[in-house]
């Protein structure tokens, strides 16, 4: 999976598996593409300034508190990608981690 086309409509249908799962997410599929775009944007540029401020809890919790920043990034996207909405903080909790989980496995299979 090193053609960048390839990794975004992969993370655009870990996207919509994700929140097909998730009761309380819906996304349609121009919005599953359009996030795709702006979670990788959002990953690239604010998370690694929210994790440097946050380390001290991050290291207190023992790194759950990365679980709670990933559900308030998803916020924050649902906020701003027309096609995407999330009900609540747990919907997007659940969500970051089963997209998380759903990019791991794709990028499992992709390695074979």
């Amino acid at each position: 999976m090193k053609h960048p086309f390839i990794h975004w409509l992969v993370s655009a249908v870990a996207i919509g598996v994700a929140a097909y799962l998730i009761p309380g997410v819906t996304v349609t599929v121009l919005g599953a593409l359009v996030l795709a775009v702006v979670l990788g944007l959002i990953n690239l540029l604010i998370k690694p300034l929210i994790f440097i401020l946050t380390l001290p809890l991050t290291i207190i919790t023992l790194g759950l508190f990365s679980l709670v920043i990933n559900a308030l990034l998803i916020m924050l996207a649902s906020w701003l990608v027309p096609g995407f909405s999330v009900a609540g903080f747990w919907p997007a909790f659940w969500f970051a981690l089963i997209l998380s989980l759903i990019n791991w496995l794709f990028g499992i299979w992709a390695k074979k």
